[in-house]
């Protein structure tokens, strides 16, 4: 098995980074700095912090600098207008393609869940949610949708882990799953993408307001 790339390894370290902020929203993204504290090249820093201006988690600002892309209202909206045109496909394709083997692991996985909520307990929640989601796009089986929900889900978890950060994890914010698992495990289709549809909608309107206030 060939070994990773310097740049992939770095890649994956500094996006793990900016994900539990310990590159925390707006911060400034020094290349020489980053490479003496992970201990690698400034080559493969570079080269690492070049996709993360693809994939959004970096922003360079003509004259000011290189920031981690910060968390604004703007930003929130487009991150949940993606995860509802993707998303929504992936549980209707999911719904028809579910095995008795992937509704019982999702039932599993939905259940841990719901014990998160119950407990208030905001990180190990936000940690369920990201592997439900991220297992509704494989049982889609589709490896094009796959690779851009992946990324909305990894913009997603930062998202969370930053607003928390700040304010009190609210009950309200930990989304059932309960009518998504229901519509999944009747294969219906249409049902699951009403189910996801819903799903991202209530959270959408719960942080908008918050942010309007």
């Amino acid at each position: 098995m060939t070994e990773p790339r310097a740049s992939d390894r770095a890649y994956d370290l500094l996006l793990e980074m900016i994900l539990d902020l310990r590159l925390p929203p707006g911060s400034v993204v020094n290349e020489a700095q980053l490479a003496a504290d992970v201990g690698f090249g400034r080559m493969p820093v570079r080269e690492a912090v070049a996709r993360l201006v693809t994939d959004r988690f970096i922003t360079v600002v003509p004259r000011r600098g290189t920031f981690v892309t910060p968390v604004g209202l703007e930003d929130v909206l487009d991150m949940f207008e993606a995860r509802e045109a993707i998303e929504c496909g992936v549980a209707y394709i999911a719904a028809r393609r579910a095995t008795d083997a992937d509704l019982a692991e999702l039932r599993v996985l939905v259940a841990a869940a719901d014990r998160a909520r119950a407990g208030d307990r905001a990180e190990e929640y936000l940690l369920d949610d990201q592997r439900i989601h991220a297992f509704l796009v494989r049982m889609a089986g589709n490896g094009l949708l796959q690779d851009a929900a992946e990324r909305l889900l990894q913009h997603n978890l930062r998202f969370w882990r930053s607003y928390w950060a700040t304010r009190p994890a609210q009950h309200s914010s930990m989304l059932s799953h309960e009518a998504l698992l229901v519509a999944l495990e009747a294969r219906d289709p249409e049902a699951a993408e009403r189910a996801m549809r819903e799903h991202i909608a209530v959270s959408r309107e719960l942080l908008q307001d918050v942010f309007l206030r």
